[in-house]
């Protein structure tokens, strides 16, 4: 079963926690862009690291709320209203960076990979958690095994599944980012059964709890946000430090 309605402090903390390593990854990646830091910094070691994990934090969390929502039955309108939600923000992202970077323009980032696997994370709400865990490590594997030339066309592109590179400054394919998903997913559904949700499903947050929640009660709202208003800043300190 899952919790009564209501929010959950600890993962609105975790969301907040998950948008700061998304900032400082971001922050990082424009003085790159501006040439501040050494080119190709924010693609590899820790920086690298960092927006793996962060990516993941994000699609790991949405299974967990998605299992929270609908664990219990699905909720269609409240399902459809969110997923309009985050497909419209995941447009508005294509188009954003179409004008600004055309030749390595977002397809499918962050936001499109949270509403399509949002949509196929329903089909195993009622499986076995041992089964969405599995299924979640053949997701993370899928690449090594059938990647090929018959996914190399544009339009299977979402796959992650093709064999020629891509060009663009986010993107996390189906395969293998379904994986974290899944695995959100079968950690939620554990936690129902354990109890934990209901535990720490706590109605008078202390405030300090509250505040660290903020951030992560508007998440979709940040995200969308924050690129413009740090590009602004590095933007403007750019200029005027010359």
């Amino acid at each position: 079963m899952t919790p009564a309605a209501g929010r959950i402090p600890a993962l609105d903390i975790a969301r907040s926690l998950a948008l700061l390593a998304m900032a400082v990854f971001h922050f990082v990646f424009d003085l790159e862009m501006f040439g501040h830091v050494a080119p190709g910094t924010a693609g590899t070691g820790f920086w690298r690291g960092l927006a793996i994990a962060t990516a993941g934090s994000f699609l790991f969390l949405a299974g967990v709320g998605l299992w929270l929502s609908h664990g219990a039955g699905i909720r269609w309108p409240a399902f459809w209203r969110r997923f309009a939600m985050i497909a419209g923000a995941a447009a508005l992202v294509s188009l954003g960076t179409y004008i600004a970077f055309p030749q390595a323009f977002v397809f499918f980032g962050i936001l499109h990979a949270i509403a399509l696997c949002s949509l196929l994370g329903l089909l195993v709400l009622r499986l076995p958690v041992v089964v969405i865990l599995a299924l979640a490590v053949a997701v993370f594997y899928a690449p090594d095994a059938l990647r090929g030339p018959a996914f190399d066309a544009p339009w299977w592109w979402w796959s992650g599944l093709q064999t020629v590179r891509v060009s663009t400054v986010d993107y996390e394919p189906v395969f293998p980012w379904f994986a974290p998903v899944l695995a959100g997913i079968a950690a939620s559904k554990l936690a129902s059964q354990s109890g934990l949700w209901a535990r720490l499903s706590n109605p008078a947050p202390s405030r300090a709890a509250r505040l660290a929640g903020l951030p992560g009660r508007y998440s979709l709202v940040i995200y969308l946000i924050h690129q413009p208003i740090l590009i602004g800043l590095v933007w403007s300190a750019t200029y005027l430090l010359r």
